[in-house]
């Protein structure tokens, strides 16, 4: 991979504009965590799935959305931690001090984002995965693929045998003669539960702030319980992150063709895999079980492959586009994803949560998208103009002056530096 002044602004632009295009994917699906009760976001059978239109809905998100930005977001993470890894040690500075602050700091960002502000926090879960993801930073590309696949083929399935079990116990609910009708009737009854709920979570979301924060601090061991469940997902993406960086698929270092040729390896089998998901959660009617069970095990296969054909395309369209009007806005919405990100999360509970314009629960699937639509067209409009002025987005300011522990300078001078 060439370090030539021709080449380098156009890979810089391409990570941070891959990582604008991450934030922005990432809110078409949180969107709905933010307006409906959390087991929506997983099957529209627990809210938001009354209609013909509900359920089209659900399915464009499932098959296009889900996890497929999250995906790429972490991949992008794990691709910035090694670049800024290399530059602690191209710069002299010790590699692991410079980057245990920068995730002892996003663990604190990341648990007052759960706490105060939203529960779908991803933050800290990143916080505790980089840490892992560090000793892995000398691996060469080939090495952390062939880990990162069977690490996420590992998780898949002890995940899939976890829920699908049971799930098996819960199929002999209904059967009076099988031994396991007892314990598939409990089952079925834990999950019936979310109904309950649902109920509860309308209630809450739709009223002041403080029951929400004490609803929050009660239940302060999710974070450490999400890490847990997660990590055989989130470590992987990272991995092959470090190695696509590392290979120059990430920096835009690879032809066209090759982006084209991964692109087709990768889209129509991810698709392939994940259709016939999404028709067994429809076949169910929506059954919790099955729905835990697709989000959880079975969608992960063709979720990973679709992640890598969408970075490829995107990786085309960038380069295509270059330095255009629309691409710069983007790439300054990537350079400022922290803010942007704790942002939307800020903006979305002020208008939806009781405190706020109360619509929580009140807005229909197809309608969430246009508000994803106004909030990414007000990333897009903010973005640019700030980082012409600063170096850095404000919170992408706040961290980096924390984890060294002084002030960094702020404005740029009149060269842009």
């Amino acid at each position: 991979m060439s370090d030539d002044r021709e080449t380098a602004p156009t890979r810089l632009l391409t990570l941070d504009a891959m990582r604008g295009f991450a934030v922005m994917g990432i809110l078409a699906m949180n969107i709905v965590a933010f307006a409906m009760p959390e087991m929506a976001y997983v099957s529209p059978k627990a809210y938001g799935g009354e209609t013909s239109s509900d359920i089209a809905a659900w399915a464009i998100g499932f098959l296009l959305f889900d996890g497929k930005m999250r995906g790429l977001f972490s991949i992008l993470f794990g691709a910035s931690m090694l670049l800024i890894i290399d530059r602690a040690e191209s710069g002299g500075q010790d590699p692991s001090t410079v980057h245990y602050r920068r995730m002892a700091w996003l663990a604190v960002f990341g648990l007052c984002h759960y706490f105060f502000i939203w529960w779908g926090d991803i933050l800290f879960l990143y916080a505790a995965v980089g840490c892992i993801a560090f000793g892995f930073r000398h691996w060469d590309a080939r090495r952390l693929i062939k880990w990162a696949i069977g690490l996420f083929t590992l998780g898949t399935v002890l995940t899939s045998l976890f829920f699908g079990a049971q799930l098996a116990v819960a199929s002999a609910a209904d059967n009076p003669v099988s031994p396991m009708a007892e314990a598939g009737r409990d089952v079925r009854d834990e999950y019936a539960k979310i109904d309950g709920e649902v109920t509860e979570e309308l209630a809450l979301y739709r009223g002041p702030y403080l029951p929400i924060l004490n609803s929050r601090l009660d239940t302060a061991i999710n974070p450490f319980i999400g890490v847990l469940m997660t990590i055989w997902e989130t470590l992987p993406l990272m991995m092959l992150g470090m190695a696509l960086f590392r290979n120059g698929f990430l920096t835009g270092a690879w032809t066209a063709a090759d982006y084209r040729r991964t692109a087709r390896r990768w889209l129509l089998p991810g698709v392939l895999l994940t259709l016939p998901v999404g028709w067994l959660q429809w076949r169910s009617g929506f059954d919790y079980i099955v729905g835990v069970n697709a989000f959880m095990g079975w969608a992960g296969p063709g979720r990973l492959m679709m992640t890598i054909a969408y970075a490829a395309l995107l990786i085309l369209l960038i380069q295509r586009l270059g330095a255009s009007v629309g691409i710069a806005r983007v790439a300054a919405t990537g350079r400022a994803a922290f803010s942007n990100y704790l942002g939307t999360s800020i903006v979305m509970t002020t208008i939806f949560y009781g405190y706020g314009l109360g619509f929580f629960g009140d807005v229909g699937r197809w309608t969430l998208y246009l508000w994803s639509i106004a909030m990414w067209a007000l990333m897009l409009l903010w973005s640019k103009p700030w980082l012409d002025r600063y170096r850095y987005g404000p919170l992408e300011w706040l961290w980096r002056s924390l984890a060294r522990g002084q002030f960094q300078p702020m404005r740029k001078n009149s060269l842009g530096q």
